[in-house]
């Protein structure tokens, strides 16, 4: 039985080569950039901004706050017809989600 578990992929080690936190930021970037045009931006978004740098307690990483916002970045980034942001994210999300 326990051969069985030794084949199966280990995630730690198929992250392996994957920069995964700089990927992230570059994505982040992507978003940043749009946010800085008033007209994209909302309560949400501030409030997501808002966690990216709390007042107070820890700091989540920019790929916590993807893997937490999935969905809403998804439609942000096909809203504004982002291509390329669109792909880093489904990347994102496959490799390192």
């Amino acid at each position: 039985m326990s051969d069985c578990l030794c084949n199966k992929p280990d995630r730690y080690v198929s992250f392996d080569g994957i920069d995964c936190d700089q990927n992230a930021a570059q994505l982040m970037q992507f978003l940043l950039t749009h946010l800085a045009d008033p007209a994209k931006c909302n309560a949400f978004w501030t409030y997501f901004l808002n966690k990216r740098r709390p007042a107070s307690g820890p700091v989540p990483d920019d790929l916590f706050l993807i893997h937490s916002h999935l969905n809403q970045l998804r439609e942000f980034f096909e809203e504004h017809e982002d291509e390329v942001a669109m792909q880093l994210l489904e990347k994102l999300e496959l490799e390192c989600c």
